[in-house]
């Protein structure tokens, strides 16, 4: 039985769990027969796909429109919330607030 590589790492060892396909690398779960459109994902500044929730690292001084203050480099913003448009990153950051950020400016937090 042939089963499909993982469409997030492309392992090719995937393994079935009841009614999901497991990959053992990265640990995503998905249906098979599944459909995934590529060019719908939002990826951060080294080409790593970001979801709902993960913990990101700002990675350039940014200045805060409208304000005197700058998010530093190096700042962690937890649990992150994807949105379409040209900000794709909806986030609390500490000390300053709600705000939305661009993916190419940070990089995502390994688990």
């Amino acid at each position: 039985m042939s089963r499909s590589p993982c469409p997030e790492c492309a392992s090719a060892y995937t393994y079935q769990v009841d009614a999901l396909l497991t990959c053992p690398e990265c640990g995503h779960e998905w249906q098979p027969g599944a459909t995934f459109d590529e060019g719908s994902k939002v990826r951060d500044s080294v080409g790593n796909v970001l979801r709902d929730g993960d913990t990101v690292t700002v990675i350039k001084d940014l200045r805060v429109k409208g304000s005197s203050s700058v998010v530093k480099v190096g700042t962690k913003v937890r649990g992150i919330r994807l949105v379409d448009g040209d900000h794709d990153i909806d986030c609390k950051i500490p000390g300053i607030g709600q705000m939305g950020l661009k993916s190419l400016f940070v990089k995502k937090v390994a688990d």
